[in-house]
């Protein structure tokens, strides 16, 4: 089964309340909320692909394409409180292809300049922290400058806190569990999928 199969089967099983836009379902244990179904193909209309598996009242991401930022704010004004930008704190990425990753940068640093109080939790490949690592050197400036400028950014929320992965449970918090496996996806040597399991889910 592939992985777009999975999640399209994945939300099929969610009460038709969690499945409308904007709408939760007081006692459904997790919704799925699409924040971009993108290809590399800019596509005005489409943005890169993310999404957000929402449980235990916080969202996780999985994957952060171009948009992931401001889409993760659209779904909080509708209503997905969850997805409020201050508190997108836990990401997986699926594979380190660059409409997978084009937004990481925005989603490290934009909550953090929304007062986000930790780090992002980085959970990812093999090639994850280096590339966090190269994105928070590229902007070193504008970190230095929030910090020591009239800005008055905290000293704590603008970091990546990258966790490498293998296949098996890579998460588990807050009755949540998350657990990655190895899928093909093209030549790449690594690239994963994700379970996320809560409320017996």
């Amino acid at each position: 089964m592939d992985l777009r199969r999975a999640l399209v089967i994945a939300l099929c099983l969610l009460p038709a309340a969690a499945r409308m836009p904007g709408a939760i379902a007081a006692d459904a244990p997790m919704q799925v909320v699409f924040l971009g179904t993108g290809t590399p193909v800019p596509d005005p209309a489409r943005q890169g692909p993310s999404l957000a598996v929402v449980a235990g009242g916080h969202a996780y991401l999985v994957d952060a394409g171009s948009g992931v930022v401001r889409q993760a704010q659209a779904a909080y004004r509708r209503g997905i409180a969850p997805l409020a930008v201050a508190g997108l704190d836990t990401a997986f990425l699926t594979h380190l292809h660059s409409d997978h990753t084009l937004g990481l940068a925005d989603l490290i640093l934009t909550p953090w300049v929304m007062h986000r109080p930790g780090p992002l939790h980085l959970y990812g490949p093999s090639g994850t922290r280096a590339m966090a690592e190269h994105l928070l050197e590229a902007y070193a400036e504008d970190i230095h400058m929030r910090l020591t400028g009239g800005e008055g950014a905290n000293d704590t929320g603008h970091g990546a806190d990258v966790h490498e992965i293998h296949t098996g449970q890579v998460f588990q918090g807050a009755g949540v569990t998350v657990t990655a496996f190895q899928v093909a996806h093209g030549d790449w040597a690594q690239a994963y999928g994700y379970r996320f399991g809560a409320g017996g889910k």
